[in-house]
């Protein structure tokens, strides 16, 4: 058995801690903004200037200078609010942001992230993901087990460049949760 995309974020969901401020990397983590309820103590950042991101917008409702760092349209709850990328980037190198949601392409069993470029890939560039991963005080990574080829994404060691070394805590992937050890990979839950 394997959990969906909606189900993966729903089990981000409780790695969040009531009054945390969350980061949410680009791609399987932004789904995790529309899955958390209205009244949580939680507030939602984006690297190019949001805290207390909202929601996807409703179709038609889209307002095309709010967007998250991934340019997708989304939303600002009451109370949130914008600012230039200087201070958001002052806020992660700070160690104000509590948890950072990444995606990744290949994660080692000694926490090493690679998440930016394939090997011989079109590369688009970092972004803010060696800030978070370096300064966010827990990195927790959502992706699927195993890439379009097969190959699984979770390695004793990773291949592609790396964007920081030792940084993850926890993996959720559409097999399960795991953790990255001195051993090696251990299993905290299956789908």
């Amino acid at each position: 058995m394997s959990w969906t995309k909606e189900q993966m974020a729903r089990r981000a969901l409780a790695e969040i801690e009531p009054g945390s401020i969350v980061n949410l990397g680009i791609g399987l983590p932004t789904l995790v903004g529309d899955l958390l309820p209205d009244d949580a103590d939680v507030w939602l950042h984006s690297e190019n200037g949001i805290l207390g991101m909202g929601p996807s917008p409703l179709a038609g409702s889209e307002d095309p200078q709010c967007i998250n760092a991934g340019k997708e349209t989304v939303t600002i709850r009451p109370g949130g609010s914008t600012f230039g990328s200087h201070t958001s980037f002052a806020m992660i190198r700070g160690g104000h942001v509590d948890l950072a949601l990444l995606g990744a392409l290949q994660v080692a069993s000694n926490g090493d992230l690679a998440n930016w470029t394939v090997p011989g890939g079109r590369t688009m560039g970092m972004g803010g993901a060696m800030d978070l991963a370096a300064g966010a005080r827990r990195v927790v990574v959502i992706t699927r087990f195993h890439a379009r080829d097969g190959s699984p994404k979770l390695v004793d060691r990773c291949t592609y460049p790396l964007t920081a070394c030792g940084v993850v805590d926890r993996v959720i992937t559409d097999l399960g949760v795991f953790d990255p050890g001195p051993r090696g990979w251990v299993q905290v839950e299956a789908a």
